[in-house]
């Protein structure tokens, strides 16, 4: 895989992470949504526009656009198990900025993770 490759798909995995952040935001702001079609409708409504969950659905957009220019050069059997890197940018940027609880056993699934993607991506 290319240097070019490469940052093609860690900018598709960051742009999802960061759009996994701005949603999670936007519907911090909203609350619970309960199962019922009014809190669903008045809910959905806020969240529609809420600048946080527009900017994770145009992370997600920009993140499609990187990821077609990133299979263009990569095999697709290499670069979609790639995207798993989103758990450990996740886990972690959660455990740094959320406050989220990271267990030993999580820690050891971020290692199971990173230890898969480099087996993925040796030559």
């Amino acid at each position: 895989m290319t240097w070019t490759a490469f940052i093609l798909v860690l900018i598709g995995v960051l742009l999802n992470a960061a759009a996994q952040f701005l949603l999670k935001a936007g519907v911090n702001s909203v609350g619970v949504i309960a199962l019922n079609l009014n809190t669903m409708l008045r809910s959905g409504l806020q969240l529609a526009i809420n600048p946080y969950v527009l900017g994770g659905l145009s992370c997600y957009v920009v993140s499609v656009v990187v990821w077609l220019l990133a299979l263009s050069r990569v095999q697709v059997s290499i670069a979609y198990p790639m995207l798993s890197i989103g758990y450990i940018v996740t886990a972690l940027a959660a455990y740094f900025f959320l406050g989220e609880t990271m267990t030993p056993i999580r820690w050891a699934g971020v290692v199971v993770i990173i230890v898969g993607v480099v087996l993925i991506t040796w030559k």
